[in-house]
């Protein structure tokens, strides 16, 4: 009998104050696109994990770009936006003449909440029609 008065005491006890469940997201998004000796790729990703002891996340961006006989650029940056949000912003682009490819991806982190991430690349030949895609993550 003392056990089963033992056991429900502690039911009770658990019943009255759950653990706190850690919880955690992570995603990113990345493309590349290229033509005519040019090509230009990015990436991003991004995390967030909230525990007992606190929320962390972080953030992460690149990219690259070549032409065989033009220009080319890429450049990251990322920054702490309001609150606890980090947002990232990476662009590629290469060119030769009339004749480009471009990579852009763009990602946010929320801590604790989500994480969003879009990549758009376009490529293009004098003559043609631009070829575009989007890939997306979050909401």
């Amino acid at each position: 009998m003392k056990i089963w008065i033992n056991l429900t005491a502690v039911a009770v006890l658990l019943a009255a104050s759950p653990l706190a469940a850690q919880t955690s997201m992570s995603g990113g998004t990345g493309g590349s696109a290229a033509v005519g000796g040019t090509s230009a790729s990015t990436v991003g990703t991004g995390g967030t994990s909230t525990s007992p002891t606190g929320t962390g996340s972080s953030i992460a961006a690149g990219g690259s770009a070549a032409a065989a006989n033009g220009k080319a650029q890429s450049g990251t940056h990322v920054n702490q936006g309001n609150g606890p949000v980090l947002n990232s912003n990476t662009r590629a682009q290469a060119h030769d003449g009339g004749t480009f490819s471009r990579s852009q991806t763009r990602t946010k982190v929320k801590a604790g909440e989500d994480v969003q991430s879009t990549t758009r690349t376009m490529t293009h030949e004098p003559g043609s029609k631009p070829v575009k895609s989007t890939t997306s993550i979050g909401r």
